[in-house]
């Protein structure tokens, strides 16, 4: 039997980012972070998004986790803006994902394509 399949570093970095852009309130806070030439506090991204100050907490949080926002403790605040250098290592590998992977001919056609289906016997005791 074959070894399982190991995936790559690559893979796991497109898996992190896209986890961390998979809800719309990470995406909105990516997009405001990202347009800023200055950090933001955890209190006014709170006053802007419509969700609990603990449940921004944790979007952030997810965001931090896959690198591409940084956060500065300041008791009582919090300050976060983009991690440039990783916003941009993300940028490429999204880029280069969405972009190399094309194909030609996008449709899943049954007349273009084939599929072999493999019969399992089960015998019973």
């Amino acid at each position: 039997m074959a070894g399982k399949l190991e995936f790559s570093k690559e893979v796991k970095e497109i898996a992190r980012i896209s986890k961390a852009l998979s809800h719309p309130a990470r995406v909105f806070i990516l997009q405001k972070l990202s347009k800023m030439n200055s950090c933001c506090y955890s209190g006014d991204l709170v006053e802007e998004i419509p969700i609990a100050r603990s449940t921004l907490s944790e979007h952030l949080k997810e965001l931090k986790y896959a690198g591409l926002i940084q956060g500065e403790i300041n008791p009582p605040y919090i300050k976060y803006c983009i991690n440039r250098e990783n916003w941009e290592k993300a940028r490429k590998l999204m880029d280069d994902f969405l972009n190399d992977n094309q194909s030609a001919d996008f449709s899943c056609d049954e007349k273009k394509h084939s599929f072999i289906h493999n019969s399992i016997t089960i015998n019973s005791v």
